[in-house]
């Protein structure tokens, strides 16, 4: 089965791990500061914390920046919906905005003109999560700017665009955004099984967000040994020295991981640019993208086809599509939750209807992106 993502685990990462396991440390060690400290180092952040995933991240992020209930945290309605429910979980209001349709991210535009609206309306704004759709880079000098044009919080919900690149800096996410959060999903450039992280230049964000990822604990050694306080209501969202060996070894791969990946897209955009069926993602010269993914757009409504027969079809010959995502909007919890309807946000609808998250790893063979390009072209016939 051809999949649309999958990690790479090579002798080297299997060596780590082990050494690991041999080890006195498991859970909490060394491996955990020594992979903030390579974390930092590439990415260019005076602080790091590494936690149990990149949901655990989002949520402790939105707690160091204190967001209480009735405050309103904006972000787009493509993205998956941990972006989205880390708001509910600290007790604030989600504020949905359309994406782009030239680069799928935020529209900041619409963006611009919801904050002048709520602001209008005496409503509390304290934050906008901005979310690097398939590792292609938002404009964040642009976002910056309306950030402390209206005095908000800024964080990059950087899952998809490790390894991605503005004006040649891979180190862009921390220059912009007060927060920047990562994912090590299998899926993602770079794995630790599950795992993630949230980096700043802030000292006083991190320092909480690692107290609130083991519990709220303090641990006060000078009055004794055994001592700790607990001042906080905190998690269990602690990522263990086994992950932490994985993702060491894995983050010195991470540019040939991304150029693979970039190779392989090129040969997508080769195969569908120039054909009126398919829309494939653009680029402007001064970003890098990651492609985390690569979302096709087929024309599914000028074709013989459903998008739910296309992937039937696609299936049966062992390729294995994906689509990101279905709007949050759309989802029932939040359809219920804050009365959004269909139609709200049309570009984002648009994009869903046709999107088609294209295999993308970096053991994907020629023969296997050929079969791929063959089988589409095969299936999308014209009415």
């Amino acid at each position: 089965m051809i999949n649309y993502g999958r990690q790479f685990i090579d002798s080297a990462d299997i060596k780590a791990v082990g050494k690991v396991l041999k080890s006195d440390w498991l859970t909490q060690g060394p491996q955990v500061i020594n992979f903030e400290k390579k974390l930092k180092s590439f990415f260019g952040a005076k602080h790091c914390c590494v936690v149990a995933n990149g949901t655990a991240a989002l949520h402790l992020a939105g707690l160091a920046l204190g967001w209480k209930p009735g405050n309103i945290v904006i972000t787009s309605t493509v993205s998956f919906i941990a972006t989205s429910n880390c708001i509910i979980y600290n007790g604030a209001i989600p504020e949905f905005i359309d994406i782009d349709s030239s680069n799928y991210n935020i529209d900041l535009f619409k963006l611009e003109k919801k904050i002048k609206t709520l602001k209008k309306a005496k409503k509390k704004i304290v934050a906008i999560i901005a979310t690097d759709f398939a590792g292609y880079p938002c404009d964040w000098q642009k976002l910056k700017k309306i950030a402390l044009k209206y005095k908000l919080d800024l964080i990059n919900d950087n899952c998809h665009a490790i390894g991605s690149s503005i004006n040649r800096n891979k180190k862009y996410a921390v220059k912009f955004a007060d927060v920047v959060t990562h994912s090590y999903h299998p899926v993602k450039s770079i794995t630790t099984g599950e795992g993630g992280a949230i980096l700043s230049n802030n000292k006083k964000i991190i320092e909480k967000v690692k107290m609130l990822r083991s519990h709220g604990v303090i641990r006060k050694s000078h009055y004794n040994p055994w001592y700790y306080e607990m001042h906080e209501l905190g998690f269990n969202y602690r990522i263990s020295d086994i992950q932490c060996s994985l993702g060491i070894s894995q983050l010195r791969k991470i540019s040939k991981f991304v150029r693979r990946r970039q190779k392989i897209a090129k040969i997508y955009d080769k195969a569908f640019i120039n054909d009126d069926r398919f829309i494939v993602p653009k680029i402007e010269n001064k970003y890098k993208h990651s492609y985390h993914l690569y979302p096709l757009q087929i024309n599914f409504d000028k074709l013989k086809i459903s998008k739910k027969t296309f992937f039937k079809k696609m299936k049966k010959k062992n390729i294995n599509l994906q689509v990101h995502y279905i709007p949050i909007h759309l989802q029932p919890y939040y359809r219920k939750k804050y009365g959004l309807k269909k139609g709200r946000f049309p570009i984002a609808e648009q994009f869903y209807k046709r999107e088609v998250s294209l295999p993308i790893y970096f053991s994907l063979k020629e023969k296997e992106i050929f079969k791929v390009i063959r089988n589409i072209k095969s299936f999308c016939k014209n009415k």
